[in-house]
Order: C-alpha cells, then structure tokens, then sequence
C-alpha cells in the first residue's frame, strides 16, 4: 500500500486564515485541534502565480514549495506555529521531511528521514513536528504516534480524498 502527502499543517484557526488568503487552498480537520491544506496542483499554481522568479529548490530543500512560500510561513507563523510536511512510501518504505515555522522564522527542521532509515526514539519527522504543533499520543493505546493520534493515516493518497468544491 501507499501513501504520499504534500501538505500544510497547522493549528486549524491558523489553516482558516491561511487558506483564505490563496485561492485553490482548502482546509480540511484533523484531530487535536490542527487542519492541513493539501498541497494541490491548483494551491500550488495560486501560490505561483505572481510571484517573481523561477521555483528554486524550495523552503527548507521542499522541492514542491514555490518561491514566495517561505515569505507566507513566515508571516503567518507568527500568529502560530505552521508545518511544511511530505511523506512518500510504498510498500513500508518511504521518505519524510517536515519542518515548523514559527514566530516570523524557521524555527524546527528541516527533518528527514530517507528511505529505510530508522526513525530516531524521538519519532519520525512529522511525528515530531506534530508535537511542535501541539499533538500528542493520548494514553489510550489507540495510537502509535502523533501522526497517527491525529489522523493523518486516514488521507493516504491526497487525489482520493480532496474535494475540488
């Protein structure tokens, strides 16, 4: 099975405003308080669109970030903090990177995890960046990890559950 994600997370008040402000974004909920906007083809055009020059290698070596990103983290972390986070894997094996902005500046990460690499004790890239933002594992049992307690394992492949309304 696999699973790929492009996408900002953040505390859900800061993903409203954030999406208000580009055409195309869409937020949608996840647990504990926190939203995401998928990075879409169409939120990725909106991004682009008038910002001057070519895309380069991207906020914090995200490839997929348009120039002109970096500058809206950094001006809506300072409301919050705001994560920038990509997973690609198949088959149990996959990468992740993930990274926080918070008060005006790039405040945790980047951090990768490259394929077959162990994640360290402290967790996985976007399991980590998700307690910067506030998640945690509830006592339950129910949940393995951050990423998890959230809900991000139930949007495995963003084509098959953003709605284009």
């Amino acid at each position: 099975m696999s699973y790929e994600l492009q996408a900002l997370i953040g505390p859900a008040e800061l993903v409203a405003v954030a999406a208000a402000e580009v055409p195309a974004a869409r937020a949608y909920p996840l647990a504990q308080g926190l939203a995401l906007i998928p990075a879409t083809p169409a939120f990725l055009a909106a991004l682009r669109f008038g910002e001057d020059g070519p895309a380069g290698a991207g906020a914090a070596g995200f490839t997929w970030i348009p120039n002109g990103l970096e500058r809206r983290l950094a001006a809506w972390s300072k409301a919050g903090p705001i994560a920038c986070v990509e997973a690609d894997y198949f088959g149990g094996t996959g990468t992740q990177r993930a990274a926080v902005w918070a008060d005006g500046r790039l405040d945790l990460g980047p951090l990768t995890s490259a394929e077959l690499e162990r994640h360290p004790p402290e967790g996985s890239p976007i399991s980590r960046v998700l307690r910067r933002l506030g998640a945690w594992v509830p006592e339950d049992g129910d949940h393995r990890d951050e990423f998890d307690a959230v809900g991000l394992g139930a949007h495995r492949a963003t084509s098959s559950w953003v709605t284009t309304s």
